[in-house]
């Protein structure tokens, strides 16, 4: 187990859509926070996006990330008039994507010569504060996702999952990016709810579930499951949700972050335990759960990694 504390990122809606807009708001509003923000290749272009990220990150004395989303959303890209690449092509773009990225931070007159991107003698100036350059994540169930986070990414965002099938997706990422000579850490999402007792955590978890919309529901399922349905082993993020998995459509019910902030705070070391270095944290009541989560659950997850700390220590 990793003897860094687990780090938590709290999942605000519709932030990933607005890299310049809603994300260096924020940025402006705060002091400490950090954004992660996302991008899809095709509508943008690597330089573009390193120009401004560079630029937000100068702004906010380096708060700032990226998520580089390589899409799965057909329509969406229909809608735009944006090229469709099939699946695996997707994350060979994403790939080229990130080299980029890297190449443009990091060098001065940066050549590359891709099949989807091309540079000669290209400088940005100024460069990003954060060295060697902002962190870069990446998310993807699929043989293609997990590959490239083991040859490029800084972090790996996988949906919610049990810990059995979490460690088996740390365990072959990290084998892999071993092998690749590189490095690369864990996010796991998670819906938290946390209450004085499971009874009432559990009743508000199906409360959630019963006022959900059907429809919009079943139709997000129906896309995402045609989605993984396009990968070559036909298995996706979203392979084995259910309706109720669903409602928090990254699966964050999975991780099972339901129950009392003890209950919850031996979940999360459990996952700490098998590789996750990362909770990207969802929250009913964003202000409140946050605060409560702060006060009554943290404390608990930094005294249970004091306490396995110093029991292997002695072993």
């Amino acid at each position: 187990m990793s003897q860094q504390p687990i780090k938590f990122a709290y999942w605000v809606p519709n932030v990933s859509g607005g890299l310049v807009a809603i994300s260096h708001a924020l940025l402006a509003a705060t002091e400490t926070l950090k954004v992660i923000a996302a991008i899809l290749p095709g509508p943008w272009n690597p330089v573009l996006a390193a120009k401004q990220l560079a630029t937000i990150d100068q702004l906010t004395n380096g708060r700032i990330a990226i998520n580089l989303v390589s899409g799965w959303f057909k329509g969406e890209f229909h809608a735009i008039g944006e090229h469709w690449l099939e699946h695996d092509e997707r994350y060979r773009r994403s790939e080229e994507f990130i080299r980029a990225l890297k190449g443009i931070w990091t060098q001065d007159n940066f050549s590359f010569n891709g099949d989807f991107y091309r540079f000669r003698d290209y400088t940005l100036k100024p460069k990003p504060l954060q060295q060697p350059h902002p962190e870069i994540f990446q998310g993807g169930s699929s043989r293609a996702a997990r590959d490239m986070a083991a040859r490029v990414s800084d972090w790996y965002f996988t949906n919610g999952n049990t810990v059995e099938g979490i460690k088996a997706q740390v365990d072959d990422i990290r084998a892999k990016a071993a092998a690749n000579g590189h490095a690369v850490k864990i996010g796991v999402n998670a819906f938290i709810i946390a209450r004085d007792s499971e009874e009432e955590a559990r009743a508000v978890l199906q409360e959630i579930i019963d006022k959900a919309n059907p429809e919009a529901v079943n139709a997000f399922g129906a896309e995402v499951k045609n989605a993984g349905a396009a990968s070559p082993e036909r298995e996706g993020n979203w392979a084995k949700s259910s309706f109720e998995d669903l409602v928090q459509y990254n699966d964050g019910f999975k991780t099972n972050l339901v129950g009392t902030p003890r209950q919850i705070a031996e979940r999360i070391v459990a996952l700490k335990a098998v590789g996750v270095d990362l909770i990207l944290s969802g929250f009913l009541h964003f202000q409140e759960e946050v605060a409560y989560f702060g006060e009554q659950v943290l404390p608990l997850v930094r005294e249970l990694e004091a306490e396995r700390r110093a029991e292997k220590a002695v072993a």
